[in-house]
């Protein structure tokens, strides 16, 4: 009988914890996924959000690489260095002739790419040169001309004004007030994520209480449509959406001045109401311009200058008016001090004094043809006054 043997199979064998030589083959199921990276603009966005930058900031550094790829015909930054970013800023601001704020702001888009995301922090990076500001004063309406531009202002963009004049509020500062941020009783305002994410206590005008009061009330009955609607959801800030499920629906995180229409777009997130958008208050206030027929260029900002220069002028304490309009350092609010002082610091000029001058002579002129026999007395006194002398 004639015997087969049958070599077994050798099943794979898993090493011990001590058997360090042995090799490991970890089953298909467990190994690491390796997810494909992002791309250079999605790497922009994750790192801006991750510092928590305004969405503003976001939008313009997002523009400005995308500039300066295009600008190089698509390269990719990491193959360019200092001529290229230095050759975009000098056709920034030699053909595009753009502001020095502007080509600063395009550098500092640059600088946040090469140093935050490709992590390149090159010594070139320190020597490219910023653009020099110039100083400028601010556009500010007098007492009259603000009482005349709001004459002609009725409705939400009166009030919208007023509160920009008679508190100091910034366009957005004014469009993203929500109920539960204006305290009625002590006429205060509370500024929620201004500018620089601060937030400041500035006055509410006693002058718009019952306006703004029947304002809401109006607002409030829109929000009551849109709960029975099933609607009524606001945006709220962060991840206090998670965290507090029905404060969306709320009455007091709903917007001060809420958009007509319901935004539906799925890229945001359910059907919610955002507030008026930026634009509503400008066109308001430049028609208003041009009916009262100002020659001055206003806009809704102008009437922040001139809440901090009149406040000024009334003899408010400069630390306080900085305070009012959140700003962080107290030379940003020492430009409104130039209308403290009169044209040319109080020095009269001497044209004045050659007016001055020549309607003295025009009026001693007058006198003598009217009166001959004074003139000729006093022409006597002069002549005894050359002879003494």
């Amino acid at each position: 009988m004639m015997i087969r043997t049958v070599t077994p199979t050798t099943s794979p064998t898993i090493p011990s914890s001590g058997d360090a030589d042995a090799p490991r083959h970890a089953p298909d199921s467990v190994r690491p996924l390796v997810l494909p990276k992002p791309r250079l603009l999605d790497q922009v966005r994750d790192a801006l959000r991750t510092r928590h930058y305004s969405y503003r900031t976001e939008e313009a550094y997002i523009g400005w690489i995308k500039r300066f790829i295009l600008f190089h015909c698509k390269r990719h930054p990491t193959e360019m260095g200092k001529l290229e970013v230095e050759r975009f800023l000098t056709a920034l601001a030699v053909d595009r002739h753009v502001a020095a704020s502007t080509q600063n702001q395009a550098l500092g888009a640059l600088l946040f790419l090469y140093r935050e995301v490709l992590e390149r922090d090159f010594g070139w990076l320190d020597s490219v040169v910023r653009a020099r500001r110039p100083e400028r004063l601010p556009v500010v309406l007098t007492r009259a001309e603000v009482e005349a531009l709001l004459g002609v202002l009725d409705g939400v963009s009166w009030i919208m004004a007023m509160l920009l004049y008679g508190s100091g509020l910034r366009v957005m500062e004014c469009l993203r007030l929500r109920v539960k941020d204006i305290d009625f009783v002590r006429n205060e305002i509370l500024v929620r994520e201004g500018k620089g994410n601060r937030d400041r206590v500035t006055m509410l005008p006693v002058a718009v209480k019952d306006p703004l009061l029947r304002h809401l009330d109006g607002v409030r009955r829109v929000h009551g449509r849109d709960l029975k609607a099933g609607l009524g959801r606001v945006q709220l800030p962060d991840a206090l959406a998670r965290k507090y499920p029905n404060a969306a629906r709320e009455w007091g995180w709903q917007w001060v001045f809420p958009a007509a229409r319901i935004c539906t777009d799925p890229r945001f997130g359910p059907p919610q109401r955002y507030h008026l958008h930026e634009s509503v208050p400008q066109r308001a206030i430049r028609d208003a311009t041009r009916k009262v027929g100002m020659t001055k260029p206003v806009g809704p900002h102008t009437l922040r200058h001139s809440f901090a220069t009149h406040l000024l002028v009334a003899g408010s304490d400069i630390r306080t008016v900085q305070e009012l309009l959140g700003h962080r350092d107290v030379k940003t609010t020492m430009i409104y001090t130039h209308v403290l002082n009169r044209g040319g610091h109080g020095v009269q000029s001497p044209a004045d004094h050659l007016l001055a001058g020549r309607f003295g002579v025009l009026a001693r002129e007058g006198e003598t043809r009217s009166n001959p026999t004074g003139s000729a007395a006093r022409s006597s006194d002069v002549g005894d006054l050359r002879s003494d002398s």
